[in-house]
């Protein structure tokens, strides 16, 4: 009974279909691995062997290592005991639940796996894209909730439209069980016929099927060397250029590029569609003295001739840049004497231009440039007047 025993630590933590199948001779469950949709009722039955002297009524039932009630069990003879379970939940482990019987000492006798959970429902949302026309990686969502609580298989098939046998994709990715990679041995210029199906032990389920030639799904890393500048002095201006994708260089496309930038503390990208197959282009209408980030990114199209548009590439890392700071907002200068000559005259004038509105703008929101203008010719004979009477003084 030690190694019974000794297995069933570790059937306790994943359970094996079958892992105590050599126990038969001491005792055996029925049904054995049982699946069940969530919320069915079971009745399972421990028949012991009956050279072991054990009576049926001194056995116990566990589930998950929690001990059942007495009240769910009904000794059916000297050598069989059933439980009763009602109304059972998901299962707790996609390996399944741990039903035990054990003799008066807790010793295991025999154990089932229970399978509690739902059919995989029709896979939905099936992609497909090649980074190098000679590749394929497919991604696709599970249909409805997406869980079944039992291990579910899912399946990427594919075949040549007109010709050519059925095929598995075998490259499935260790983290996610919804993608598969397919590395080579893919015709060109012919379509493909591709689906998933998924199953499980209470059913399956197969998605719509794609159509799609490898030439028209062709995608490819971002641009790089993607580079910021200011364009000389301009305020409200910045240069991007980059680097087409190396991946891409020796084949035969057109590139579409598109440009994303943002502000520093800004969420909201504002997206440029116009970029065309050029590798540089300017950035205008910009705040003079700000931060911003700028993302590129690539869609090769015409690939070999294809007449379809490829797949966006992801965006390339965020570059940042900033506009010159306006003039008008810097302060300082090489020449301060002159510099604060005329800064205290643009003062001065800008102070008595206000108090002037206010006489004679009459409420109005907008001060128009002819009500400037009048202003000017009023400073300036001002001006004269002023000047005559000092010449006069000093006569």
């Amino acid at each position: 009974m030690k190694v019974v025993l000794d297995i069933y630590s570790a059937f306790l933590v994943l359970c094996v279909p079958g892992v105590l199948s050599f126990s038969t001779q001491i005792a055996a469950i029925y049904p054995q691995d049982p699946a069940l949709p969530i919320g069915s009722s079971l009745t399972a039955t421990c028949r012991v062997n009956p050279d072991l002297g054990l009576h049926a009524s001194s056995l116990f039932w566990t589930l998950n290592g929690r001990r059942l009630p007495s009240s769910s069990y009904s000794v059916l003879s000297p050598s069989v005991v059933s439980v009763t379970l009602a109304r059972l939940p998901a299962s707790r482990q996609r390996s399944g639940d741990n039903l035990v019987c054990h003799n008066p000492g807790g010793h295991v006798l025999a154990g089932s796996c229970l399978f509690v959970g739902m059919p995989p429902e029709k896979p939905v949302s099936l992609t497909c894209w090649s980074r190098n026309t000679k590749d394929l990686t497919c991604r696709w969502a599970a249909g409805g909730q997406g869980e079944t609580f039992i291990r579910t298989k899912y399946t990427l098939k594919y075949k040549l439209r007109w010709y050519g046998k059925e095929r598995e994709c075998e490259d499935h990715s260790a983290t996610d069980p919804y993608s598969c990679y397919i590395p080579r041995d893919l015709a060109l210029f012919t379509p493909y016929e591709i689906w998933v199906e998924a199953s499980n032990q209470l059913g399956s389920a197969t998605s719509d099927i794609i159509t799609l030639d490898i030439l028209d799904v062709v995608t490819t890393d971002p641009p790089s060397g993607v580079v910021v500048n200011r364009v000389g002095e301009l305020e409200d201006q910045l240069s991007v250029r980059w680097e087409a994708p190396p991946a891409l260089k020796d084949f035969l496309f057109q590139a579409k590029y598109q440009i994303r930038y943002r502000l520093e503390d800004s969420q909201d990208w504002k997206v440029m569609d116009d970029v065309g197959n050029q590798t540089s282009c300017r950035l205008a209408g910009l705040r003079p003295g700000t931060v911003y980030f700028v993302q590129v990114r690539c869609n090769p199209v015409g690939i070999y001739g294809s007449r379809k548009a490829g797949i966006w590439s992801e965006w390339s890392h965020p570059t940042a840049a900033s506009t010159p700071l306006s003039e008008r907002l810097m302060g300082g200068s090489c020449d301060s004497k002159s510099s604060g000559d005329s800064n205290s005259t643009l003062r001065r004038e800008l102070k008595q231009f206000l108090g002037w509105v206010r006489k004679h703008a009459y409420g109005c929101s907008s001060v128009s440039m002819k009500l400037y203008d009048q202003w000017r010719v009023l400073m300036q004979k001002s001006h004269k007047a002023r000047n005559q009477v000092l010449q006069g003084d000093k006569s």
